[in-house]
């Protein structure tokens, strides 16, 4: 079995700040991170296969997670010009794709199996083929919003922190295992 020490020193390899640990059973999942989906804060509702209402209900989110018993959270923090560059945003969340990518490709060899999720849907493909069907169902990254996690509750109990200061964005994602 894989360490928190090992997880660490992969996650600062591919280039993320933080990691932490929350036994999966103690995870909400919660109908109300669920509605900003539905209210289509993040403009990705229906239109990716990372996404709902293509990952599930929320109690079919669960059910897949709870398969696990361990929830890696991990994050990585970006500098930005001010608290509205939005460019400098849009920019780190492709950053962070790619390195949720790279940590996957660095713990895949150490996990016989793991269900990883990521930020505001999958980014594996340029333009998501929902609803027509994946064209790379196995290397699709869940959002963690989707499954309905509270991202700072769980930054809270793996002892991470979620607000990294002014002009700053933290992204998140996680790995059931």
């Amino acid at each position: 079995m894989i360490t928190i020490d090992e997880f660490q020193e992969l996650a600062a390899r591919a280039g993320l700040t933080d990691c932490g640990l929350v036994e999966a059973r103690k995870i909400n999942f919660s109908h109300d991170v669920r509605k900003m989906c539905e209210q289509n804060t993040c403009r990705m509702y229906g239109k990716t296969w990372a996404c709902p209402p293509a990952v599930g209900t929320i109690e079919e989110c669960r059910d897949r997670c709870l398969q696990y018993d361990r929830f890696l959270l991990f994050s990585c923090k970006y500098d930005l010009e001010d608290s509205f560059d939005f460019e400098g945003m849009t920019a780190a969340m492709a950053d962070f794709k790619v390195k949720a990518r790279a940590f996957e490709a660095s713990v895949k060899p150490c996990l016989k199996r793991y269900l990883m999720l990521a930020n505001e849907g999958c980014g594996e493909c340029g333009t998501c083929a929902y609803p027509d069907p994946c064209r790379f169902p196995d290397r699709v990254h869940g959002s963690i919003e989707a499954y309905g996690l509270f991202v700072s509750e769980l930054a809270t109990a793996a002892g991470m922190k979620y607000n990294n200061g002014p002009n700053t964005v933290t992204y998140f994602g996680g790995l059931f295992y």
